[in-house]
């Protein structure tokens, strides 16, 4: 086949709308604590987009996020720029914790986060809990 006719197919398959979707990887229950530390409107919007494309790959994955530092202001109901991205990921069984040593820093209380979202007394000591008990890891963003 000359290289520019396999090219072609190339860019064409790379490029299919098939491949834009995630697949299911399996249907196994896979337990993951997700930690985000950044917080910007693009922050936030990577975070969701990251948390739906695992699901859509393992959709029975548990999932824990575990906001702190800069990333507050993603579960702040007054401030978060993904307000609906998380309460749909809430309905869908996604678990968002807010650090409380972040929060007393930053003079919020729980009734300014959003509707659902937990606390924890400390994010580092929730993530380590949470691998001990074999939990995967994952730092959010790049």
């Amino acid at each position: 086949m000359i290289p520019s006719v396999r090219l072609f197919y190339l860019l064409f398959f790379l490029n299919s709308p098939l491949l834009l979707n995630a697949q299911v990887v399996d249907q196994e229950v896979h337990r993951v604590v997700f930690q985000v530390t950044k917080g910007d409107t693009a922050d936030q919007e990577q975070v969701i987009g990251q948390l739906n494309n695992i699901l859509r790959a393992l959709p029975n994955a548990e999932i824990e996020v575990i906001c702190h530092g800069k990333a507050l202001p993603l579960l702040l109901e007054a401030k978060s720029q993904v307000k609906d991205g998380i309460v749909d990921l809430l309905t869908r069984g996604v678990v968002f914790a807010a650090c409380e040593n972040t929060m007393r820093r930053a003079k919020a209380s729980k009734e300014d986060l959003i509707s659902g979202v937990i606390t924890v007394p400390s994010a580092l000591a929730e993530i380590i809990l949470k691998q001990e008990q074999g939990w995967a890891y994952i730092k959010a963003g790049n």
